[in-house]
């Protein structure tokens, strides 16, 4: 057996060892035979059977579990042993997480073992004093975060070592003089975990890719995108498999849709949009009513399963949307070419067409594969500007449109759903990428138009398949986008916050709630405190999530919701096109396990996403801000920590902070249960949503941080 070939079945023997782990411990009473274990892991492969076998006979030697009937295997190992997601601190201490427990258990910085921010850890519990925080020693790494880093190359004699750009990485890596792939002292640099033998030492890596110097933009860029796992270019492979794609509209493949081609048809996207992928169809049918189609680019039809971009774009699960860029899902050739609903050219598409009455009242719903052919690309502003003025190409086409998405949007509101106009920071670049002006982007009509029959077309899909009907009481699997009910102790502080600004949130039915805090949304508008209390109430919402288990969309006021609308740019949209397609056409249900485990992938990768959008916003604040260093601006408090305050800049919403320590006149604490920070002398206090006058003292690049003094 190669040495390639023993590391990954080592790697798999340990995944599959920690997966059995959990099992029993989420059943700590079971008796599991080898083939309820497989299907509780969703274990078909042959292979993998085998190797469960194996480890579960490792397990027995270990004295962890114990066949206590023929076949049959219960857990007998320490129970203190736990395992969940590890994640630093600056100071190298870290926290565990543990499902069950009220509080995350602290692992001290000489007992956090090979463990990288944010890894997957098995620990066991320390024994504490009555009434101390109980803490925790990390016994194994159960699973990597991730494996590649951005760092920079620093030299100390003939030994080079790889600084993480992330500040909760406790440990540099040391670069062997082989494995620098051409990389010279102070370079930005991504780095390939290899090896951490020795924990005395430092851990091993190897030199991917050099992405420039420090400070230069793309490089910059590149760097947040290595630091969340996302490949910065497409396998060779993938791009081959896309030129032998069949680019060509077919007599018996348009023979198998409906031909909406002679419907007109039009789309509505940003300026910048290079991407189309759905369409509005309007006209008015014989009897009066209004035919809306929405039409989605059918990207499964191009994009066949276990195929090489299928597996890609399952890995990525979401497309990036850097400042700078756009990383896609899908290589430039489907994205931007074949599922594209550009004007003038004839399209495969997967759609909702509804008969909708002058009142919005939606009287028929069909969903099918069709073929569109788009007569017009619009730009939000376009449309803005013929809504606004009553002229135009297609006013009354649009005019009507826009009336009935008012109409829904209205009735969504009555039922229940929650307005959230927050408005979104946008940077003019130069033709260097460099911000030279920043702007809010707010929705307007035009935006609001295609949300509301994005959002009928994800509803409608999700109803088809996930609502009983009388000839079953089974519902069909699906990828549903659910939301929870707000945290109740996460709603209680939010109403005493906004107690001090004279708001009053209601509590008890979901509709009363959400109905509360859209009119404390209403009346906040224009106010100084606007953008804090907007924010805070988004923060008190549950994220919402794919799963295969419908709990409703609670921000929507949806029993039933899925996503549908964008397969171009979200996996989770591909495997509901696949599955509804499928179901459409007389198709069983499928595997629930596996549907949710993809939809967990999913979640994960969109976390990360919106994880990198976030910083490489924070990366062109701090760019922007460059040019204000010693500039005085008003600003808001907008976060309040241990360690400092964080201040929104009223004119540009650039965010900085300004530490406690460099607070003049005191010394600050603290106060977690109002969100403030105190004065031990003189009792001054900051509290979070306070309108302050700030000074800019530093932008700092590498670090992505904007350092602030307050007058």
């Amino acid at each position: 057996m190669s040495k390639k070939t023993h590391k990954k079945l080592a790697k798999q023997v340990k995944r599959m060892r920690s997966f059995v782990t959990q099992v029993y411990r989420d059943n700590p009473k079971s008796l599991l035979n080898y083939k309820q274990l497989a299907a509780k892991l969703d274990i078909t492969d042959a292979v993998e059977k085998q190797i469960l076998i194996a480890v579960l006979e490792a397990m027995v030697k270990d004295g962890l579990v114990k066949e206590a009937a023929r076949g049959k295997f219960c857990w007998i190992g320490p129970i203190e042993e736990l395992d969940g997601i590890i994640m630093f601190n600056r100071s190298g201490m870290a926290f565990v997480e543990i499902a069950g427990h009220a509080q995350d258990i602290l692992i001290p910085e000489h007992y956090t073992g090979k463990a990288f921010h944010e890894d997957r850890v098995l620990i066991r519990l320390l024994s504490a004093k009555k009434g101390a925080r109980q803490k925790g020693k990390v016994v194994e790494v159960l699973e990597r975060a991730r494996e590649s880093f951005p760092c920079v190359l620093h030299q100390h004699e003939n030994h080079f070592f790889a600084v993480p750009d992330n500040q909760k990485m406790a440990s540099d890596f040391y670069i062997p003089s082989n494995l620098l792939n051409g990389a010279v002292k102070g370079d930005k640099v991504v780095v390939k975990f290899e090896e951490w033998e020795n924990i005395k030492m430092n851990p091993i890596g190897s030199v991917q890719h050099v992405l420039g110097r420090p400070g230069d933009m793309r490089a910059e860029g590149d760097a947040i995108l290595a630091e969340f796992g996302f490949p910065l270019q497409f396998p060779k492979e993938v791009e081959d498999e896309c030129l032998k794609i069949d680019r060509s509209i077919s007599a018996t493949e348009v023979s198998k849709r409906r031909d909406m081609r002679s419907v007109l048809t039009f789309t509505i996207d940003p300026d910048d949009a290079k991407d189309f992928d759905d369409a509005i169809s309007f006209q008015i049918m014989e009897n009066g009513n209004y035919e809306i189609g929405v039409h989605i680019a059918d990207v499964t039809h191009y994009v066949q399963p276990d195929s090489k971009i299928e597996r890609e774009a399952q890995n990525r699960a979401t497309s990036v949307y850097l400042v700078d860029r756009v990383i896609p899902m899908l290589p430039e050739t489907l994205s931007n070419d074949l599922c594209s609903l550009r004007p003038n050219e004839d399209k495969y598409t997967f759609s909702a067409v509804f008969e909708i009455d002058k009142t919005a009242r939606i009287l028929n719903t069909w969903l099918g594969k069709t073929v569109i052919h788009s007569k017009r690309r619009f730009t939000y502003d376009e449309v803005q500007t013929i809504l606004e003025s009553g002229k135009g190409e297609l006013h009354e086409e649009l005019n009507t449109v826009n009336t009935l998405a008012k109409i829904l949007r209205d009735q969504r509101m009555e039922q229940g759903a929650i307005a959230f106009d927050k408005s979104e920071v946008k940077f003019k670049l130069d033709n260097s990428k460099k911000p030279i002006d920043v702007f809010f982007k707010v929705q307007k009509d035009a935006h609001k138009l295609i949300e509301e029959f994005m959002l009928l077309a994800n509803k409608a899909v999700a109803i088809k398949v996930g609502k009983k009907n009388k000839d079953s009481d089974k519902v069909k699997t699906f990828v549903y986008r659910i939301h929870d009910q707000p945290d109740p102790i996460k709603l209680k502080e939010l109403g005493q916050f906004v107690a001090r600004f004279g708001y009053r949130l209601e509590f008890g039915a979901p509709q009363k709630i959400a109905n509360s805090i859209n009119e404390m949304l209403t009346k906040v508008k224009g106010q100084p405190e606007q953008n804090i209390v907007e924010m805070l109430a988004i923060r008190t919402m549950a994220k919402a999530e794919y799963s295969a288990n419908n709990i409703g969309h609670f921000g929507l006021s949806f029993p039933h919701y899925s996503h549908f609308t964008s397969p171009i740019r979200r996996y989770p949209d591909m495997i509901a096109h696949r599955l509804l397609f499928s179901y459409l056409e007389g198709g069983k249900s499928a595997s629930e396990g596996p549907v949710d485990k993809l939809c967990k992938h999913s979640g994960i990768m969109e976390r990360k996403a919106a994880d990198a959008e976030r910083q490489s916003t924070k990366l062109y604040q701090v760019i922007y801000m460059q040019e204000a260093v010693g500039e005085v601006f008003d600003g808001v408090i907008s976060g309040v920590t241990e360690w400092g305050v964080f201040v929104e800049i009223t004119e540009n919403k650039c965010e900085g902070l300004v530490r406690l320590r460099d607070i003049d006149g005191d010394y600050y604490f603290y106060d977690q249960k109002n969100m403030s920070i105190v004065g031990q002398r003189t009792k001054k206090s900051f509290q979070l949503g306070q309108k302050v006058s700030i000074k800019v003292v530093a932008a700092d690049i590498e670090n992505r941080r904007i350092d602030l003094k307050i007058l």
